[in-house]
């Protein structure tokens, strides 16, 4: 059992936990929210190195034979963690990476979050399982492409004009993206809470 908690897989997981508070300080090096470019620079890399485990620690785990129940529970929390803290850090920055009507594609993703999260343990309880879609797995690829651009922000926009703007844009299309596949999702579970 102790094998399986500390395996490569799982130490990845793990690590992506612990990069969640590392990318906020951060942004909180000079004592308070500042975004500075060595701040976004610094979070994006945490964030990049992050994002990349997401993928590893999926891929290696099957390969290796070496998936876990914590394995299992942990990877999308993993996920919620990182996108729901950098959005929410986003929104708060002082530049307003995010702001005005693009709070509502971060609002969007916030929320089918935590529904889809609470019909899974509704779901649990059931017994009843909501496997990951592959348009859910594209979801989640373009939330993190879109994070990476707006992490990168105005010190991004130095080295690539408009790196906020696609970063915008990108969070758009990830907020249409989770719609579906969170009305999706709510369709397959909805069977089961009608059956009750």
């Amino acid at each position: 059992m102790a094998t399986r908690t500390y395996n490569i897989p799982n130490l990845l997981t793990y690590g992506r936990i612990l990069a969640v508070p590392l990318i906020v300080l951060c942004f909180f090096l000079e004592g308070r929210l500042e975004s500075s470019d060595f701040a976004r620079w610094s979070a994006l890399g945490l964030f990049a190195a992050a994002s990349i485990t997401d993928y590893l620690d999926g891929y290696l785990a099957r390969i290796w034979k070496q998936t876990s129940n914590i394995g299992r529970m942990l990877d999308p929390i993993a996920d919620k963690l990182l996108v729901v803290t950098c959005l929410m850090l986003l929104a708060a920055d002082p530049v307003e990476t995010i702001h005005g009507w693009s709070l509502w594609a971060a609002i969007i993703i916030l929320c089918r979050e935590v529904l889809i999260a609470g019909l899974r343990e509704y779901l649990a309880d059931l017994k009843v399982s909501l496997p990951v879609t592959r348009l859910a797995k594209w979801k989640t690829t373009i939330q993190m492409v879109a994070i990476g651009f707006l992490l990168a922000g105005p010190a991004g926009d130095k080295v690539l004009p408009y790196t906020t703007e696609i970063g915008i844009v990108l969070l758009w299309v990830s907020a249409i993206v989770t719609l579906y596949t969170g009305y999706d999702y709510f369709r397959a579970g909805l069977k089961h809470i009608v059956d009750e």
